[in-house]
Order: C-alpha cells, then structure tokens, then sequence
C-alpha cells in the first residue's frame, strides 16, 4: 500500500560518496605495480560452503586477493564488485576525503590508459603534485591565488597529453552497465555488471587502472568534488545524519571524519597523501574480487589470475580503532535547513562481529519491518506521527541503530521522540507477541530468496563478508544464529544498550547558522581530445570478444492470456525458480478520473474488515509471509497481493475481504486528512518536490495540471467515510485485468482467482478521466523560483514530437552518444573538461503513452556562482552537438552489446509487455532497435539532433537561492518569471 516517504531515508542512500563521480617529484603511485611477466600457470584451488546456496567458490591468489565466484545463468551478463577495506576512516586526520577522491582518480587512467605521451605527461604531474603541497602551507590569499594560477596553467599543458575517459569509453563500447564506484567509512567498492563474452577485456583493464594511482585532470576533478560537497551541504539530511555520527562517535573516526571531507581539507588538497594511501592500502592482499552471473569457474578464475595475479603483494595495513567511551546521558544536538521538521534517534551498539549486533538486525524488525513492527502498528497504523522508522547501520567497529520520525501539525519532535522511546521500551520489557520473530525470521528468508535473484545482491553478500573480515562459512553462519534467536536474547540485548544513552538530532526548519561553501576556483576548461586514443586503448579494444545472440520478448510466447469469469483478461508467466509469486489487478484509471481515489486508495492501509482490525489484519498477513498494496497514479491503479504461493489463497482471502468489506474509521480520516495537509506543507520545503515535480508540471501543462489535481483543503474535510468505502468497493467493479507471476500452473491459478477474486457478472466501463493538454512551448522563458540552497539547480525543457515507435531506435543511439555515461558527450564536456557540475545529463525522453509528447530533458547543478558558464555550456552541446568518430562507433557497440545480453523475464516479462501495450506495439520494441543499429550513421543522429534538438524552443526552470541567482544572465534565455510556491502548488 501506499505509504508516506520519511524525512530520513536509508543511510546509504543519503551518506556513500557514490560518484565518478611519496615525494612531489613522483609522478604516479604504484601498490599494486604490475610485474614484468605474468605468474607461472598452475592449478588454482579453492573453497566451498557445505549448503552455500549461493554454492560460492573461493579462491585466494598467491599474491593474497581473494576471489569470490558465483554461477547464476539467468541471463548472459556478469556483476563485478572490486573491493578494498579501506575508506574514510582510514583517511589521515589532517586530508580527510582523501580516500573518496582517490576514488575518483582511479578512472583517469594509467601509464599506459588515457595518455598519449606519458614520459611528456608525467613531468607536468610532477609539478603540479609539487605546487599543490606548496599551496597547502600557504596561508596569505594573493599567494594562494598565484600558485592556484600556475597549477591551471600546468594543468592545461599536461592534459594535452591526457585522453579523459578513456576507461569510460571502453567499458561502454564492452555494455558495461551501471559502471561507478562509492566509498564509506570503512570500503571503496569499484563496480559494473559486464556482458559475459567481455571477461578478459574487464579484467585486463581493471588490472591496469587500479594497478596504479596516477592524478591526471586533478584540479578539473577536484573541482567536481567541490560540488558533490556543496550538493551534500544542502541536504538537510546529510546534516543530520553527520552531526548523528559525531555525537556516536566523538572519538572514532566514524564520527570525527566525513567521507567527503572538510571544506578546508578539501581546499588543500595533497596528491603526495592520496598516493601514499594507495600505497598503503590498495594492494591485492587488501583487496578482493566478488562477481556473480553467467560465469564457468576454470575459466574466470584463469583469466584474473592473468590479469590480476601480477600485483605485488605488500604488507597488510594495520588500523587500530580508537575506543569510545560510553554515552552517560542524552546528547541532543539541533540543526536547520530549509526543509520540513523531522527528528533522529540513535544509539550505539557493537561491531559486526558481535552476537550482539545479530539480535540488533532482530530488534530493528521487531520494531519496523513495513507490516507487523511496533513502529509500524502503534505509530504509523495509528497515524501517531506523519511517518516513523528504524534502520540499522552495522559496521566493523561499532554499529548504530537509527528511529526517524517525522512530526504531524501541531505535534513537538520532543512528542515524536517519546513515541519512539515507548516502543523501545516494548521491546525492553519484551511486550510483543510470540509469533513475531518466526514471522522476521520467515520474511527474512524470502527477502533472502528473492535478493539472490539478483547477481548484485549476490555480489554484494560477498563483498560484505570480505569487509567484516568474515570467511564466508562465518557469514552464513550469521544468517544461522539470527534465525536461533529469542524473546528472551532480545530483552537482554534490549536492556543492555537502551537506556539514556541516545543521540537525538532535532531537524528545524530554518536558517543555517553554520552555512558553508566551497568557493568557484578559476579553472580554465582542458582539451577534451576526443579522437586521440592511447596505444593500451586500442590494444584492449582490439581484442575479439564472442559474439552472443539477443533474445526478445515474444509475447505469444513468454506470457499465456486467458480470461477469468466476467471476461477478466489474465496475463501470466511461471516462476520456475523459487515458490514466489506476484499478483496484480491493473485498472486503466487514476486521480485524473477522480481525485478521491488517491485519497480512498491511502484510506485504505488504515481500515480493518468485519473480522479484523487494521492492526490485526497486517499481522495475519505477516505471518503467512505475504504482503499486499493498492496504488494509484494519475492514470491506473495497481492492486498487488504477492508472497509464498503456498499461501496464496490465505491471501487471496484476506485481501479479497477487505475490499470488499472495509470498516469505517472517521478517526482514521480525520488524522488521514490532517497528515494529508502537513505532508502538502511539508512538499513546499522539498527542493526536489518543487523543481523536479511541480515546476516540470507547471511548464508542461500550466497551473491546472495533473501535479494540482487535487482535492482542496476544504474539499478534503468534507469527505465522509462513506464516500471512500464505496471507491474502495467498486474497484475490482471496473474493468481490469490481471497479471501474475508464479510457480503455479496456469489453469489452476485461474481456478483459484475464479473462486477468490469477488468481480461481478458484468464489469463497468472506465469513467472518462479529466484531460490536461500539453502546451506548446512557443517561446523561449526562464521560470524560477526562491530555494535557500548553496547550488543552483536547472532542468532545460522542451516539447518534441508524439511517440513515435520508428523513431526509438535513433533516440537510443542518440541518447547513448550525447549522454550515456562518463565517457559521453555531455560528462565529457560539462564535468571532466570544463568542470562546471558534479552532474549534468541531457536525455531525449520517449513518452510513456502514444498520445504523449517526447521531451527533451537536460539538467545541470552547478555552483551559482558557475551559472553563466553552466548554461552556455549546456545550450552550447544543445545546439553545437561535437562530432565524435570514436565516440560514436563505441556508442552503436555499448547498445549492441547491451541488448544482446539483457535478459526480460520472470515478472519483467509481464511489465515489458505492459509498457508496450500502452505505447500501441505489439511487439518488443529492442528489437527493431537492435535490427536497425548497423545502418545508422553519425550523419543521421547530427540530422536528427538538428532537426528535433537544435534550437528549439525551451522552459528553462531554475531554482537557487535568489540572493545568489545571476538574473542578467537567466534573462539571455528568455523571458524570466518568478513562480511562487502557490502558483505551483495550487493551494
């Protein structure tokens, strides 16, 4: 069901610096230097897991990497994770950041990749490595300045040697997918999930590029992470999650250092520190490899033995973990922000090792696992708070659990705090029912079942063993003692780390006293030397690969249609793997046919039946290990049971019943409409809500549009119960039809929903929706509007032609040439040479329906201080697109290799044809891409882009704070108008 998003999301999300983001006269740092001949061949051993159901190899090479391997041949592709045990608390106190930006330059290349004269290349690297220590030390501005202007200028002459992007480049033309890197406080992760005939080309390259540090393009790169830095900094849940950190943690470097960095390390910055730390700690016995997919084991193990075995092993790094004392009394810390008001608890637990951590992972499910947890029924059920949850982030040294929650009108965060503290106390006292850690324990062994469906999760578990020092028997040993957990090893744990021992951070809405920015420094743009390519470049581009065939979606074929009673369509598709399944009703219509059922919709997870309250309900539905939603859009409602098969009637039953006899709650409506009211406030302070939502919405329809379709306040407070039940009821009414995805044959799925599925003899019509017209972008404008925030943010819109299926091909092959990765177009220029964002990006968008327009979409956030530049460079790529040989040829290989090993099945089957069905083809529509790839020229995609790109008229929509904004400049572009929040939010 539908729920309310919290203030503070998963910390991974919000905190990885996720991105691609020795003395002065060394050039380049060499850990893991590779040898002058590869290590003699012999037989390679290796271990196994008695019932790994991962059936996992493990290999550890002479030189102390070690490998992990997993087959899973669900389709012809190969996730890859290179992992080193080393991150931001490794960073030395005086540059934190280091291992972040290191991060960064481990794509730029090596002696031989991305250079076309190293021995010419290296002497201007010496000097700026040089010069940058020399700025450090330098305290006087007008020194800075002129050291900072020799570094530039050297700069320029050295990158006449550099060819950036390269890796980029090759990895695209492979159909690498996904190719990036993140750093935290403890590991720097490189990954990519390559096509399985590209293995000796992944490793061959990866080998070399991490096989030596070399700090090419540093101050262009640098100055990209100046502004992942100012994006960091006007996020109000960086803040509080950082101030969380350093409360837990005043002594440990998980608290005293950021992954990104001070603002004044990273203004003086030191090449000779990040080589030393790689060095330190990128060398192979500190490393591992973990990759999951389409892979024969002799095979892959001999080709990274060739490649990877020929790093020299070095000493193993040492780090010792500074103790924390423990916490005697509540530390409570404020920090402002332009967005809404929320809070964050934290306490500190052991490290992964600890049994202790284990029962932790138990308590954050007791108290929250989307269902039956006590934050779940007692807060959210009950609608105690706008929106409450629990998360726990385990680490080698300490652990820390988090309770977030968001306040409702009227409510202080002090009265959030005690609902979050009560039910801490719960589970102290043990006051939860006894069949609720089976219920954890069976719901984590299908979240288990399903995750390693994917290679990525599979991957990763590797990886994760390989941080916490863990062999991986350990690892699944842990999964063994969580499910031997008790009631009564709760308690204990309970009552031996919940006391007044808390961090509490208290999110306010307001003026940041403590403000920070990283200032522009004056760069001049580097060459981007497009068509230039190193000898090593060509050499693994060179090298043959095995051709591997497409598949595509037949859909006479992949999916069975059949018809339940009343004529009910049902596609289906067999899960032949695991005894899962997915149910949906899909009705074609939404909030633009009535407003009222996205309210009825959300009603809805409050109600119970005649037999259930809506408490009782969602924990009969947890413990036969199902779950269900209803979801509307503007245009279709999604009604989804999903689970163990073997309890598919139980489901089918319980969620049948509920929808056909909901009890009304006018408590339950009221707190509804009064939590619906402050989340519409709330949306008013969410940069991302206001420039990627209403003011897209805005540009595209004007102020009536589907965004501001919505019931008014007054509108809202006169919605009776009633009213809803009877939305509610007369869904599966309408016609709809049915989807599933599951290991039961056919006929008896249909037999099953002919006796489960309540649908009368006859269905009724969809009602006509409310229409909202597209406007013709007729003139060029500038649309702003006031956000206190250190960037600026900008979206270039314009409208092009209806979907138009004999036009897809060249839009993938044109959108995969201007911007599909780092070694794009569009990265290229506006990041690596230029250094005017830490992302920009610029995609021709096909519609989702055929009688939508296209879009052409491009984005940039950017310094407001950079803003002129920012936007001529962006109209400049826009109208001017550089042609590009080589980009282009490795733009046609990377959709080729991509489509021919991307496999569309299990429930993915059912949504391709979803799609297509609304777009009006009847077909997969890869393969007329595919078909149509060979006979495309650069010549085509320059004429598309100047017929359907070039000079078009655009909205170009801005927010940024106004104090800040250069409008001469915005008032080059058009029109200029402020938006007021009113105007685009309707209310």
């Amino acid at each position: 069901m539908k729920k309310r998003t919290l203030a503070f999301s998963l910390i991974g999300t919000l905190l990885f610096a996720q991105c691609k983001t020795s003395t002065p006269p060394q050039t380049a740092s060499t850990a893991p230097q590779p040898a002058t001949e590869a290590p003699a061949k012999k037989e390679l051993t290796y271990t196994t897991v008695p019932n790994d159901p991962l059936k996992t190899r493990i290999y550890t090479l002479d030189n102390g990497l070690k490998v992990y391997l997993s087959q899973y041949k669900a389709a012809p592709r190969i996730q890859t994770y290179i992992a080193v045990r080393a991150g931001s608390k490794n960073d030395p106190a005086n540059a934190t950041g280091l291992a972040h930006y290191l991060e960064h330059m481990a794509f730029k290349g090596s002696t031989r990749l991305g250079t076309i004269d190293w021995e010419k290349e290296k002497v201007e690297l010496a000097k700026i490595e040089a010069l940058y220590e020399l700025y450090r030390t330098q305290k006087d501005p007008a020194l800075r300045q002129k050291t900072y202007h020799q570094i530039d200028s050297i700069s320029g002459v050295a990158a006449k040697y550099a060819v950036p992007n390269e890796y980029d480049k090759l990895v695209a033309a492979m159909g690498m997918k996904n190719s990036n890197a993140s750093t935290w406080v403890e590991q720097t992760i490189y990954y990519g999930d390559i096509p399985s005939n590209q293995l000796d080309k992944w490793a061959m390259l990866e080998a070399e590029r991490l096989g030596v540090m070399i700090p090419r393009l540093f101050h262009t790169e640098l100055e990209a992470v100046y502004e992942e830095k100012n994006r960091s900094l006007d996020s109000d849940n960086n803040k509080a999650f950082e101030a969380a950190f350093a409360a837990l943690f005043p002594t440990h470097q998980y608290g005293t250092q950021t992954t990104i960095g001070t603002v004044e390390h990273l203004k003086n910055p030191s090449i000779t520190e990040i080589k030393k730390y790689f060095d330190q700690y990128y060398v192979p016995n500190n490393m591992a490899i973990a990759m999951s997919g389409d892979l024969e084991f002799d095979e892959t193990i001999k080709v990274i033995q060739e490649h990877f075995g020929r790093w020299q092993k070095k000493n193993d790094p040492v780090y010792r973990a500074p103790q924390e004392k423990p916490i005697a009394a509540p530390v409570v810390k404020e920090v402002f922000g332009p967005e809404a008001e929320s809070l964050l608890l934290a306490y500190r637990f052991p490290g992964v090792k600890s049994k202790d951590a284990i029962v932790l992972r138990m308590i954050n499910q007791i108290l929250s696992n989307g269902q039956a947890g006590l934050i779940d029924l007692n807060i959210n059920q009950k609608q105690a708070a706008l929106g409450a949850g629990s998360f726990a982030e385990i680490y080698n040294d300490y652990s820390a659990h988090f309770l977030s929650g968001n306040p409702r009108q009227g409510q202080t965060l002090d009265q959030v705090r005690d609902l979050l503290l009560q039910q801490v106390e719960l589970v102290k006292k043990g006051q939860f029912e006894d069949w609720l850690i089976p219920a954890i324990v069976n719901k984590n062994k299908i979240s288990k079942m399903k995750s390693y469906e994917s290679n990525a999760a599979r991957a990763t578990a590797f990886v994760d063993a390989f941080l916490a020092h863990m062999d991986w028997a350990e690892y699944l040993q842990q999964e063994e003692a969580f499910e031997k957990i008790t009631k009564q090893d709760v308690m204990d744990v309970a009552n031996r780390y919940y006391g007044n021992n808390y961090v509490a951070i208290y999110k306010r809405t307001g003026q940041d006293p403590t403000a920070q920015k990283v200032e522009k420094p004056a760069i001049t743009p580097v060459p981007a030397n497009r068509e230039a390519q190193s000898e090593y470049y060509k050499l693994v581009a060179s090298k043959p690969a095995s051709d591997l065939q497409p598949q595509f979606v037949d859909y006479q074929k992949d999916l069975q249609e059949g018809k339940l009673k009343s004529g009910i369509p049902i596609y289906y598709t067999r899960n032949a793997e695991n005894g899962l399944f997915n149910l949906y009703y899909v009705l074609e219509m939404g909030t633009n046919n009535d407003p009222k059922i996205g309210l009825a919709v959300d009603y809805l997870q409050y109600l119970g039946t005649d037999k259930y309250t809506a408490e009782e309900l969602q924990k009969e539905f947890f413990k036969i290990g199902c779950s269900f939603s209803v979801s509307s859009g503007q245009d279709q409602i999604y009604v989804s049971l999903s689970g163990l098969d073997e309890n598919l009637e139980q489901g089918l039953t319980l969620f049948e019943s509920l929808l056909q006899n909901p009890k009304a709650d006018k408590k339950a409506l009221e707190d509804l409409v009064a939590g619906i009211l402050k989340d519409r406030k709330d949306a008013k302070l969410n940069k991302n809500v206001i420039h990627s939502v209403a003011m897209v919405n805005y540009a595209k329809y004007g102020p009536k549009n589907p965004f501001t379709n919505i019931l008014s306040e007054p509108q809202l407070k006169k919605v009776k119960p009633e009213e809803l039940l009877s939305i509610i009821k007369s869904i599966p009414t309408y016609q709809h039809h049915v989807l599933y995805y599951g290991p039961r044959p056919m006929q008896d799925v249909t037999a099953t929903l002919n006796t489960g599925h309540n649908a009368p003899a006859s269905l009724k019509p969809i009602p006509a929706a409310k229409e909202f017209k597209e406007l013709d972008i007729i003139k060029r404008q500038v649309l702003w509007t006031d956000y206190n925030m250190v960037q600026a943010e900008l979206l270039f819109l314009t409208k092009s032609l209806n979907y138009d299926p004999k036009m897809v091909p060249t839009i993938r092959l044109y959108n995969e040439y201007f911007d599909g990765g780092m070694g794009a177009i569009v990265f290229q220029e506006l990041r690596e040479s230029r250094a005017l964002a830490y992302s920009a990006s610029s995609r021709f968008n096909n519609a989702s329906r055929k009688d939508r327009a296209n879009y052409i979409m491009s984005y940039i956030g950017t310094q407001a201080d950079k803003l002129p530049e920012a936007m001529a460079g962006m109209q400049e790529l826009l109208n001017d697109m550089p042609l590009a040989a080589t980009n282009f040829e490795n733009a046609k290989a990377s959709v080729r290799n991509s489509i021919a090993t991307e496999r569309v099945n299990k429930v993915g089957i059912l949504m391709n044809y979803e799609q297509a069905r609304k777009l009006g083809v009847d077909h997969d529509i890869r393969k007329d891409i595919y078909e149509s790839l060979d006979a495309l020229t650069l010549d085509q995609i320059k004429a598309f882009q100047q017929q359907f790109v070039k000079g078009q008229n655009q909205t170009i929509l801005v927010i940024g704070s106004k104090d800040r904004l250069n409008f001469k400049e915005l008032a080059k572009y058009g029109t200029v108008k402020q938006l007021t929040l009113k105007e685009l939010f309707g209310y």
